[in-house]
């Protein structure tokens, strides 16, 4: 099973390119528990006040590509996610909102999400739920000191780039809307800082797919990676095949 990152973009525009893969091996997970129903997957969405409407529009469109029994877990900004929650699911789905909200909530559950990736449960994190999926997870900003490296309306409430634990699932720093947001340039700075040692930022309507073999790209953008090299950053582009 796979740990799949999608850099955001809403309404769907991809016809489901980036959901596909893990909505079937979810499917499949389920086959294998004798659900023929369709598998359980817990939708996860950290909220300040729109999270029935969100939640509603988010299970339309994954009706529109496969059958599913959704398990909601619907979070206030603030309150935080219990472990139980996500318990006897086939796959876990993290949604969008402010970042630094979804780590805080979330935070309970990082070992039980670990855990079910590590038995096989695919994940998929959107927007905020693809950045907390890493060791470190790049939160949001847009200042390092008083230069500015990043436009201020993809800082998620932060004004100096800010770093936190996040699930652990990959080791690589994650942001987000690369291309749409500009935020490539604060994965640049962080990693040229010496805050990340190397990352990836994700365009929209595009996802990175982690599992067994080599890393995938599906959608229709780039993932720009960001490494350390001869005292300076590298930045280079994966594509879909």
């Amino acid at each position: 099973m796979s740990i799949h990152l999608v850099g955001g973009g809403w309404p769907p525009e991809d016809d489901g390119a980036v959901y596909r893969e893990f909505l079937s091996e979810s499917a499949e997970r389920a086959l294998q528990a004798g659900r023929l129903e369709g598998p359980r997957i817990a939708l996860v969405l950290v909220r300040d006040g729109d999270g029935p409407e969100k939640y509603a529009a988010l299970l339309a469109s994954l009706e529109l590509l496969t059958e599913l029994q959704p398990v909601p877990v619907l979070i206030a900004e603030g309150e935080t996610v219990s472990p139980t929650q996500l318990a006897d699911v086939d796959g876990i789905l993290v949604w969008g909102g402010l970042t630094p909200a979804y780590r805080d909530s979330l935070d309970p559950a990082f070992g039980e999400i670990r855990r079910q990736v590590s038995s096989g449960v695919p994940y998929l994190g959107f927007s905020a739920g693809a950045a907390i999926a890493a060791d470190r997870a790049l939160l949001g900003g847009w200042k390092i000191g008083e230069v500015e490296v990043s436009p201020h309306d993809a800082a998620e409430d932060l004004e100096e780039i800010t770093m936190g634990e996040g699930i652990g699932l990959i080791d690589l720093a994650v942001d987000v809307h690369a291309a749409q947001w500009g935020t490539l340039s604060r994965l640049v700075a962080a990693t040229e800082a010496g805050l990340v040692e190397s990352g990836i930022a994700i365009d929209e309507h595009t996802a990175l797919v982690i599992g067994e073999g080599p890393l995938r790209v599906v959608g229709r953008g780039s993932v720009w990676t960001v490494t350390t090299e001869g005292g300076g950053v590298r930045v280079a582009t994966m594509g879909a095949n």
